[in-house]
Order: C-alpha cells, then sequence, then structure tokens
C-alpha cells in the first residue's frame, strides 16, 4: 500500500495551506494504518476484529476525548475540529473490509474498495481544503485508491483490471483544471497516473517538473 514516506506524496501534501497540513498528515496517516492492517494480517478473523476496533474508535471520537493512541488523538486534534466527524472517518472502514472478505477480489470488490476507501479519503480531505465543487475530488479518490491496489496485489488478472478501472478514474480527475484549493488532491491523482502510465522512478525529474506545472496550472 502507499508509503507514508513516499517523497512525492510529500511534496504533494505540502501544496496545501500550511493551516490545513497538520489535518491532512493526520488522514493519510489514518489510511497507512488501515493498510497496515490489511499488510500484516494472515487471519481473516484477526483482520476483522482490528478494523472493527478501528471504526469503533473512529466513531468515539464524536462523543469523547481520544485514546492514548497517536493516530486517533491526531485526527481529534487536527481533523475533527476542522468538521469531518469520527462517523465519517469511520466510513474508510468499509473499503478494506471488502478486500479482507473477498476472496477472489471481484471487479465490483474493486469498485468498492474504491469507492469506500479512496472517496471517502479524499471526500474528508476536500472538506480539510475547502475544494469548491467543481473539482473532481470523488473520481480522483477513487482513481488513486485502485491504482495503490494495482501496485500491491499478486494476482496479475486482477492486477491489470485494478490498473484499468484506476486509469479511466483518474483520466476522469485530470480532465479539467483544479482549483488552487484543490490542487494537493489534484497533485496525488497525478502521481497515481504517472504510476501507472510510465514506469518512472518517483522522484524523477521529469515527474517533478510535472508536478511543479501541475501546482502552477491545476492541470
Amino acid at each position: 500500500m502507499t508509503d507514508p514516506a513516499d517523497p512525492e506524496r510529500t511534496l504533494a501534501l505540502s501544496y496545501a495551506p500550511p493551516q490545513s497540513c497538520a489535518a491532512l498528515a493526520a488522514l493519510f496517516a489514518l489510511d497507512d494504518t488501515l493498510a497496515q492492517i490489511l499488510r500484516t494480517t494472515r487471519e481473516p478473523l484477526v483482520g476483522q476484529m482490528r478494523l472493527t476496533w478501528w471504526h469503533q474508535a473512529l466513531c468515539a471520537l464524536d462523543t469523547a476525548p481520544p485514546p492514548a493512541q497517536p493516530v486517533l488523538q491526531a485526527l481529534a486534534a487536527e481533523v475533527l475540529p476542522r468538521g469531518v466527524s469520527g462517523g465519517a472517518l469511520g466510513q474508510m472502514i468499509d473499503g478494506w473490509e471488502v478486500l479482507l472478505e473477498a476472496d477472489p477480489v471481484a471487479e465490483a470488490d474493486l469498485i468498492a474498495h474504491a469507492t469506500k476507501r479512496g472517496g471517502a479519503v479524499f471526500a474528508s480531505a476536500a472538506m480539510l481544503l475547502g475544494c469548491p465543487p467543481g473539482d473532481m475530488v470523488a473520481a480522483a479518490g477513487e482513481g488513486w485508491a485502485l491504482a495503490d491496489l494495482a501496485a500491491n496485489l499478486s494476482d496479475a488478472q486482477v492486477t491489470a483490471r485494478a490498473a484499468a478501472l484506476a486509469q479511466a478514474k483518474l483520466h476522469e480527475a485530470m480532465a479539467r483544471r483544479w482549483s488552487r484549493a484543490g490542487r494537493t488532491l489534484g497533485a496525488l491523482a497525478l502521481i497515481a497516473r504517472m504510476d501507472l502510465a510510465d514506469g518512472s522512478a518517483p522522484g524523477a525529474p521529469k515527474r517533478v517538473a510535472r508536478l511543479a506545472w501541475h501546482r502552477l496550472t491545476g492541470r
């Protein structure tokens, strides 16, 4: 799944206004944490128990102080005060449960994961950033999640289908100019699209230049 130390993701997140950076970092740290559960779980029942704990803990943020868990504390301090509820964050769990329960992974599972993980992450991020309705937030989030999934699946056929679905969503996401507020999310979609398209290494000069152009123009 997405590497939290990815320098291109760090660059994209740096496009956000300073007052939003800590909230975005907390949001993506949550996604990284949920991805780690899938990465390290061999028994579906154990994974389900861990995801259930996170769902309950996220929903509880709406009514109680966070426990002594760094990700939850960061969400409570940075994300909830900006209008994203713990219940909304809890919806991300559904996107990971789909993969935990699917054997084999069908196209409907890929679409559900894209919507419930990527769509939810980007919807919350859009609220933190103040993106206007014209930004293609849902398509970007779904394409981003599918591209990330395609890079981490072992089944060649499922990988190919996830990549094809991702390409379609990312083409839609990049078909119009992104607002200045939304260019962090546009950049994440662009990174995912480059990962699928050209196979160049993250941080390659032409990729960094392409991201800089997006930051300037929204294209």
